[in-house]
């Protein structure tokens, strides 16, 4: 079953080329493109893609805006942020807002597909500058670490893959457990470092 894939971004050279870029891989179905922010939250819902590609700075308002908004309409569809900024507040703010991943608008098209289909899978795409400024933002807010439980040392192993961008299946496949087995350790998990998300866990332990 392909992949299903809507853009907002207003700029239409890149549009043209996020399209062709989807057009070449077989697995991936690209529903529609956005110019704008109205017609996004018009055209999007209906569709309920299993991944957006959102801008952030759009004519008519935010992209996180936007995010937050869609993500409560559509709860299971994974959102990537796709912008020419590093700022590590917006950043923040838009993995806030309910993103699942954040890529530049450098990224190459081959690391944009695999962003694609690693966060379908439940992994946490994002560059390694978008890593770092996030990492550096979150000690910066939280220069002390709240006390966690320990994790044990199959946890570990299970956040170390996730940390990798592995998608739960993947995870499984990678330490022989089943599937079930690797989503409780996930629950285990986010309880233990007092998080909510894959995204929140991922860059806690990055820290």
């Amino acid at each position: 079953m392909k992949t299903t894939v809507a853009i907002i971004e207003d700029n239409a050279g890149i549009c043209e080329e996020l399209r062709h870029v989807l057009a070449e891989a077989e697995d991936i179905s690209c529903l529609c493109v956005c110019r704008n922010l109205k017609t996004a939250l018009r055209q999007v819902p209906p569709l309920a893609p299993d991944v957006l590609i959102m801008d952030i700075n759009l004519p008519d308002g935010s992209g996180i805006d936007g995010t937050s908004h869609l993500k409560r309409l559509l709860p299971e569809m994974q959102i990537v942020m796709y912008t020419i900024r590093e700022d590590a507040d917006q950043i923040c703010r838009a993995l806030e807002a309910g993103a699942s991943g954040y890529l530049l608008k450098s990224t190459e098209p081959a690391e944009l597909l695999r962003a694609i289909r690693d966060v379908r899978q439940g992994g946490v795409p994002m560059t390694g500058e978008v890593a770092r400024k996030v990492i550096q933002s979150f000690r910066r807010a939280r220069p002390v670490r709240p006390a966690v439980d320990p994790l044990t040392k199959r946890e570990e192993e299970v956040l170390d893959l996730l940390a990798k961008g592995l998608s739960s299946s993947e995870i499984s496949q990678q330490l022989a457990i089943g599937l079930e087995t690797v989503n409780s350790h996930l629950k285990h998990i986010y309880g233990k470092l007092h998080v909510r998300s894959r995204t929140e866990a991922v860059i806690k332990y990055l820290e």
